[in-house]
């Protein structure tokens, strides 16, 4: 049993959704049923109607033939005895009783018009009297039949006319029946019963089996659901398990993939960092060699922070998906200007051969707040885009501006690198995938000489993105480009 229930439910039933079509088929099951109820009710209260009075004309018709026909049958005489006159009488009587005995059938009698009256004649001595005997109706006889005379009167004419027999309705369920009375021929009257023929356990039995049916049939619409959503639940489960496989083999793939980009960008950051590094080393050399006791102090700050970026570097080394906190962090008080200013006097003028053809314009203002990001990302963040107007000026002379400035409406820092060079290509400032312009795309370049090109841009919006920042770019109308950072310090 517990084998059964626990392979029963490995099956996905839906069973909000059998609730809904079991609720929806019930419910259309139930109204198609009322509408036939109702259709079936109506055929079988016309049937019974049509039935019921033909049952109450032939039963009053057959009443009245037996009367006939004993009357035709029967010759009295002078010659009849006491006996045979009891016979007679009896005979009438049992008519009479037999038809008072059906279970629908509440009253009977004869009409005759006597002595220019109608009289009623509901037993034998009557009957033998008027027909044999020729005498009057007792008074009895003239009293207990009231309405049936009253309805006599009003048919009377009509019945001497066409001698048919005639069926007045009361109510649902009962009949007054008149049938001619013609013995040996000659109309004499009619014979008038009251008939209640009650079919209604006909039409109990008929609705009470159609109900059956209707049950049968919604449960069989039951058992049909449950099958059907067995067979497809196994179906389902068959699917989920393809399914299944085919997710983990595609979440294998992204994993890979995501790792794949992530050692991919961490490769290109450590070669660029290495290569900064190496500039720094030479760095840190030239001012131990040149180190004098008047310049010790500026010496010993400026060999701090070239040692505290190689020490950036070495970690960077290890993570090829760092911390987000060893980035962003609000123990980070870094003040943009100052790392702008460092790069510009200790990495890029030290450079001979920058120093000659490049000039550098710094409107810093010095009213910005510090910000929560470390350092030495900044770095990261900024000397590869002042690296790239560098780059891009193919030897000649070139003016580079580094802005920054604070947006009052909206608290946010904006830090500008512009240059008045030849500018970035058009196709490259075209946005591609992902909605990211194509210039901060990972080997995207103009550079033909260089294999490990198209990195510079890629990794200054890679890490800006991670610090929370966004990076943009655009060409000058007046020539040159200009690189935006957007920095919410809010």
């Amino acid at each position: 049993m517990v084998e059964l229930k626990k392979k029963f439910e490995q099956y996905h039933f839906e069973w909000k959704h059998l609730l809904v079509l079991f609720i929806v088929l019930i419910f259309f099951q139930i109204i198609v049923s009322y509408v036939q109820k109702i259709s079936l009710r109506d055929l079988v209260a016309d049937t019974q109607e049509w039935y019921k009075q033909d049952s109450a004309e032939k039963m009053a018709s057959l009443t009245t033939t037996s009367i006939e026909l004993l009357l035709e049958t029967t010759k009295p005489g002078v010659n009849q005895t006491s006996e045979e006159k009891r016979d007679m009488i009896r005979a009438f009587n049992i008519i009479f009783s037999q038809q008072l005995l059906e279970q629908n059938v509440t009253d009977i009698c004869i009409l005759a018009r006597i002595n220019n009256e109608i009289k009623a004649i509901d037993d034998g001595n009557n009957l033998y009297s008027i027909y044999y005997e020729r005498h009057a109706v007792t008074s009895e006889a003239d009293t207990t039949h009231d309405k049936a005379v009253r309805l006599y009167k009003e048919l009377e004419r009509s019945m001497i006319a066409n001698e048919r027999i005639y069926s007045i309705k009361e109510g649902d369920h009962t009949f007054h029946v008149f049938v001619p009375f013609v013995p040996k021929g000659e109309y004499s009257g009619a014979v008038y019963m009251k008939i209640s023929p009650n079919l209604e356990f006909i039409s109990k039995q008929v609705i009470s089996n159609y109900d059956e049916t209707a049950l049968i049939f919604m449960a069989l619409i039951f058992f049909g659901l449950l099958a059907m959503f067995y067979i497809s639940s196994y179906t389902v489960k068959e699917r989920d398990e393809t399914q299944q496989l085919l997710f983990e083999e595609h979440d294998k793939y992204l994993r890979e993939h995501i790792t794949h980009q992530k050692e991919s960008l961490f490769t290109q950051r450590i070669y660029h960092t290495h290569h900064k590094a190496e500039k720094v080393m030479g760095f840190i050399k030239e001012d131990l060699n040149a180190l004098d006791p008047d310049s010790i102090e500026n010496t010993k700050q400026r060999v701090t922070k070239y040692a505290n970026f190689i020490s950036r570097v070495i970690y960077d080394m290890k993570w090829y998906d760092p911390p987000v906190q060893t980035i962003r962090n609000p123990i980070f008080q870094t003040d943009l200007n100052e790392v702008i200013n460092f790069i510009v006097d200790h990495i890029f003028l030290r450079i001979s051969t920058i120093v000659d053809r490049i000039r550098f314009h710094r409107w810093l203002d010095e009213s910005l707040p510090s910000v929560p990001v470390n350092e030495f990302v900044v770095w990261e963040i900024i000397e590869p885009l002042i690296q790239n107007s560098i780059d891009h000026s193919q030897g000649k002379e070139i003016d580079i501006w580094l802005i920054t400035k604070r947006r009052e409406q909206d608290n946010n820092i904006h830090v500008i690198i512009q240059d008045n060079g030849h500018g970035i290509e058009p196709a490259l400032l075209e946005t591609g995938d992902h909605g990211i312009k194509k210039i901060f795309m990972e080997n995207q370049t103009t550079k033909t000489d260089n294999q490990n090109a198209g990195y510079g841009c890629y990794l200054s919006y890679e890490i800006a993105k991670r610090a929370g920042w966004k990076l943009d770019a655009e060409n000058v109308s007046t020539g040159g480009c200009r690189f935006i950072l957007t920095i919410n310090n809010r």
